[in-house]
């Protein structure tokens, strides 16, 4: 569960809160879209979400931690119940696909056994069952938006977050790597999906809840919240 109350945040040196006097909660389960203009605050929620940057005032928890009076040494327990897609993927150019994926259960100590099971199931989850000795290099765009949806859950968050994940894919790939988000919602994981995109055509394909934010605060929320706020 996300849980936002009253949260405000100004960066160092800023002289405008980038959150100002935020509330809203995601509950576990739940498929959510976050829209909004540029500098809206998009990027800065997922910086609170994953404990990258401190709230200066309200409540905020994240999986059941306290991140207003978390303890730095707990952080990293917190993040691995996060997993982020970037939209520059991220990979890792000299490692194969599946060195890629088994590398994100090497930071947090998996054993080799379960690396041997656990990333098989997820590139076949990811339809790259076939995929696994080759180089990023070698597939296509939207085959290493899904090697970076793989590496993001192999861990088995409890929450993942798409950051502008379709940016850099053509429509019809944009729709295929949303089917995808989805199945990683309805299936057995049941992972909490929150997508932070622009694209208006996108989010009006899929009826799920819209949260759509300006200047910092929440200025929508429901299943028609991307139509009742226009994006700029």
């Amino acid at each position: 569960m996300v849980l936002f109350e009253n949260v405000s945040m100004t960066y160092p040196g800023g002289d405008f809160p980038a959150i100002d006097d935020m509330s809203f909660s995601i509950d576990d389960g739940e498929f959510v879209f976050l829209v909004g203009p540029s500098g809206s605050g998009k990027t800065s929620i997922i910086k609170l979400i994953t404990g990258e940057v401190p709230a200066d005032s309200g409540v905020l928890n994240v999986n059941g931690f306290d991140l207003r009076h978390i303890r730095r040494r707990k952080l990293p327990l917190m993040r691995r119940t996060v997993g982020v897609i970037f939209q520059d993927f991220r990979l890792i150019e000299d490692k194969t696909i599946y060195d890629n994926v088994a590398f994100a259960m090497h930071v947090v100590g998996a054993s080799n056994r379960d690396i041997r099971e656990r990333v098989p199931y997820v590139l076949e989850l990811v339809g790259l069952e076939d995929c696994g000795d080759r180089y990023p290099r070698e597939v296509s765009g939207g085959e290493q938006q899904r090697v970076a949806v793989a590496r993001a859950i192999v861990n088995s968050p409890r929450l993942l977050i798409a950051d502008e994940p379709t940016g850099n894919l053509d429509p019809a790939r944009s729709l295929e790597l949303m089917l995808l988000m989805e199945r990683i919602n309805d299936n057995e994981m049941g992972t909490t999906v929150l997508v932070v995109t622009h694209e208006k055509e996108l989010v009006n394909s899929f009826s799920k809840r819209v949260i759509a934010i300006d200047e910092g605060q929440v200025v929508s929320d429901g299943m028609d919240g991307y139509y009742s706020y226009e994006i700029h």
